[in-house]
């Protein structure tokens, strides 16, 4: 099923949508307050009076109804019905809403799987400056999912995303600049790219950087340096890093391994995430 189109909603109904991310799209259940499992003509009349004010005033509505059928809280589980209220709030160009239909094409939920479609709408949200889409977008360049596979249109969007700050998009251009996926390879721009995500408290990137020092990539090899960023990275969760710091300390005197373990300190306390 695909989007057909509707009636725009109003200036106010417009500015009245909210953007939440993609990731917490599970937390959309807490709308189920709108809709209450009924008997019979109840149910039917509460059904169609919350449709009738999503379609008339917001666009979170018709978001909420998408959510309602797509998890099935208060009605049956319908992924066709859940398309056709994410449309409505879509091509209102709520980016929400716009970024579950990529998903939700390209998993093909309900036996719908259309790479093409799940493309366009991630395109429509990333062209609006979304930062969510426009890594999605770029992995379906990558992939060639949707669209035809252009690793330097992937880097394009890639960028466009770590420029606004997103560190996901950050970690990605430092690994495509390593790679010389779509770009000349470039250690040096690799390690900028991590580095500023690192320092924004990002595990996955802080475990990156300890790989550069490590190797000398783009960096003077230092096995301190490496060593201390390993270690944040694990002191901030991420899996792997613990392995690596225990192997670059193998190649370390007791002193190097002191130095390591202050400077970790200062820099676990300098560069934590956002909360």
């Amino acid at each position: 099923m695909k989007c057909v189109s509707s009636t725009p909603v109003s200036e106010y109904a417009l500015g009245m949508r909210s953007y939440f991310p993609i990731a917490l799209v599970c937390a959309f259940a807490a709308f189920s307050v709108l809709v209450q499992p009924a008997i019979g003509a109840k149910a039917d009349s509460e059904l169609e009076e919350v449709a009738q004010s999503s379609e008339s005033e917001l666009v979170n509505g018709q978001i909420a109804m998408g959510n309602k059928y797509y998890f099935g809280k208060g009605v049956p589980q319908d992924y066709k019905e859940s398309v056709k209220w994410y449309c409505k709030a879509a091509e209102q160009g709520n980016t929400d809403a716009q970024i579950r239909l990529g998903v939700l094409y390209g998993r093909g939920d309900g036996g719908q799987r259309d790479y093409k479609e799940g493309a366009k709408w991630y395109r429509k949200a990333a062209e609006q400056g979304d930062t969510r889409a426009q890594r999605s977008l770029a992995s379906c360049y990558s992939s060639g999912n949707g669209v035809p596979q252009d690793y330097k249109e992937a880097v394009k969007w890639w960028r466009k995303a770590a420029e606004q700050g997103d560190l996901k998009a950050q970690v990605r251009l430092g690994i495509v600049y390593s790679d010389g996926e779509g770009v000349p390879q470039d250690y040096k721009e690799a390690v900028k790219w991590y580095r500023r995500a690192a320092e924004k408290g990002y595990s996955s990137a802080q475990s990156f950087l300890g790989f550069k020092y490590w190797s000398g990539q783009g960096v003077i090899q230092d096995f301190v340096q490496a060593h201390a960023w390993f270690n944040v990275a694990s002191a901030n969760g991420h899996g792997f890093a613990s392995e690596s710091r225990d192997e670059v300390a193998e190649k370390m005197t007791t002193e190097q391994i002191a130095k390591a373990q202050e400077l970790a300190k200062e820099y676990f306390e300098k560069y934590q995430p956002k909360k």
